[in-house]
């Protein structure tokens, strides 16, 4: 009996340690699937970001062109035109400033470019392995 006892334990060590190996490949694997569905997002949300910042370049362009007509039309003339050409200035610069301050918000979202979620995953998925309970997770 004694023989078979080591032989025995030595295949349930076998097994464990394999288990572990397993567990330990798809644990990286699923990791890795996480880091890059979430740098997909954040590439999603910069380019919207760069979008809407060159949206705001084009209307302010296009206030520029309308500041200049403004000018052109008050020396031209006294008031009514380049008062207008004024206004729709003004308003195509808002419209900019707040196509800019949108576009500053989604890129600020899609920073830093790392993977944060898969990067925690991956230090608790580290001290479990210590045998480590992370601070202010409870587990089933």
């Amino acid at each position: 009996m004694t023989v078979t006892r080591p032989v025995v334990e030595n295949e349930r060590v076998g097994a464990l340690v394999s288990q572990v190996t397993s567990d330990v490949s798809r644990l990286v694997r699923d990791e890795l699937q996480l880091a890059k569905a979430e740098l997909k997002d954040k590439g999603k949300e910069a380019g919207l970001g760069i979008g809407l910042f060159g949206g705001a370049g084009t209307v302010a362009l296009y206030g520029l062109g309308a500041l200049i007509a403004a000018a052109i039309c008050g020396l031209a003339v006294v008031l009514p035109a380049w008062l207008a050409a004024l206004i729709v200035a003004v308003l195509l610069f808002a419209v900019a400033a707040v196509a800019a301050l949108l576009g500053k918000k989604h890129v600020s979202q899609a920073t830093p470019p790392v993977p944060q979620r898969a990067v925690e995953g991956v230090h608790e998925d580290l001290e479990a392995l210590k045998g480590h309970q992370p601070e202010g997770k409870i587990t089933a």
